[in-house]
């Protein structure tokens, strides 16, 4: 049974601005501490403000907690047209400038697929993956057939959050899905489209991936149903699948205590 989660007291965290070393500003909250990274990866239409739910969690299990907004979304540069680089790198670049090494990357959404581009040009700097309701960015022409024929023309112009949010969760938390739009809301701030993926994202390359891979749903995620996602693990060859009854595509936000249950029990298994 859904029921709402009084979204708790954050941990203390330092915020600030990334200047990147190819352009671009990237704003980020970082609890600090000596523990092992976590960095989260926002969905579409969110920003680094979305895991109020996750930051404290985390950081009382003893990690290093650290969540950044993507270039055009809350605190961070718009995209520069003329040079809109690539979401991957960014995050390369944002790790070493927070002197971070090797990580855990978890994301929600359109956040998996620029981690599964890091996760193939920088296999080195990662413990593990977490890609939550997310179609993982995969350009192949059957896939992207069928993720269409799940959705009705004009889908992508319906409210957000009937298109992101869970039908049992809008009926049992009214609160929660006013908070959540509030956030969505102040989530884009600038131009957000134009970066590219380095890597080509397909089932072979998928089939070359080592890092250890959490992969995540909702029963009722209109973006991602359970099928889907199987067909996807299909072809990373260490991973793990985890299926949230009643819960849609944000499902970090639907189901935090699963979410960071599942989450924090997966990473704690990959950090050596």
């Amino acid at each position: 049974m859904i029921a709402p989660t009084p979204i708790p007291v954050q941990a203390p965290a330092k915020e600030g601005v990334a200047e990147l070393p190819g352009g671009g500003r990237l704003f980020y909250w970082d609890t600090g501490g000596d523990g092992p990274a976590v960095i989260f990866s926002h969905p579409a239409t969110g920003s680094a403000l979305v895991w109020p739910y996750q930051q404290p969690a985390f950081a009382a299990a003893g990690y290093r907690v650290i969540g950044y907004s993507r270039r055009g979304h809350y605190g961070s540069a718009p995209v520069d047209k003329a040079h809109p680089g690539s979401a991957s790198v960014d995050l390369y670049e944002l790790a070493n400038h927070l002197g971070v090494g090797k990580f855990h990357a978890v994301a929600s959404a359109a956040g998996g697929a620029i981690l599964v581009d890091f996760a193939l040009s920088y296999p080195e700097r990662l413990y593990s993956l977490t890609l939550s309701s997310s179609v993982g960015g995969v350009r192949e022409p059957d896939y992207l057939e069928l993720s269409e024929r799940l959705r009705p023309k004009g889908f992508d112009d319906m409210p957000p959050d009937f298109r992101e949010i869970g039908p049992s969760y809008r009926a049992a938390c009214p609160e929660g899905v006013a908070a959540w739009l509030a956030l969505e809301h102040k989530a884009l701030t600038g131009e957000r489209k134009g970066p590219t993926p380095v890597n080509d994202i397909s089932w072979k390359s998928l089939e070359t991936m080592r890092t250890p891979t959490l992969l995540m749903t909702g029963g009722a995620d209109l973006w991602l149903p359970p099928p889907l996602l199987r067909l996807y693990a299909a072809r990373i060859p260490s991973n793990e699948v985890v299926i949230v009854p009643e819960c849609g595509h944000a499902l970090y936000w639907e189901a935090p205590d699963v979410f960071n249950r599942h989450v924090l029990d997966f990473i704690a298994r990959h950090t050596a």
